[in-house]
């Protein structure tokens, strides 16, 4: 049960650094580091970036994120699979 609180959490944290940086780039601000948001991917918020990056059409040209962000969910997915099998 903490589980899938925490990854509802961490995912629902992706969700809004990819959505407020892609406000801070529209209007020329302050952006968010990459390696925030990969940090935030790696520990537990993949899906969420994942789903946000396409929805707000942001960082999709970027191959550490078009093709890092669905790596990392698939070694997640391997790792959960031998963890919980």
């Amino acid at each position: 049960m903490l589980l899938e609180y925490y990854l509802l959490i961490v995912n629902i944290l992706g969700i809004f650094l990819i959505m407020i940086d892609k406000l801070k780039a529209k209007y020329k601000r302050w952006r968010i580091k990459e390696n925030t948001l990969l940090i935030v991917t790696l520990i537990g918020g993949s899906i969420g970036v994942y789903l946000s990056m396409y929805i707000f059409h942001h960082k999709t040209r970027k191959p550490k994120f078009r093709y890092g962000v669905p790596a990392i969910i698939i070694l997640q997915l391997l790792i959960s699979f031998l963890i919980f099998k």
